[in-house]
């Protein structure tokens, strides 16, 4: 499986929606655990690493450098 490329302030698709509805969510912190937060009410979510990686569909935007 080819390994997903993703970076700070990416917008990324993950395999289930939140309970908002919304299903895009940004990176707002990365490290050992991932910080997302959810681009429909603003909740962000602590995630480790490799949780994150399996459960991430694709990178919807991509954040300019």
């Amino acid at each position: 499986m080819p390994k997903k490329e993703y970076q700070l302030n990416d917008i990324v698709q993950m395999k289930k929606p939140h309970p908002c509805g919304e299903n895009r969510w940004k990176i707002i912190r990365m490290g050992m655990d991932i910080r997302v937060k959810c681009e429909g009410c603003g909740h962000s979510v602590l995630i480790p690493r490799p949780r994150f990686e399996s459960k991430m569909k694709k990178v919807l935007e991509q954040a300019d450098n």
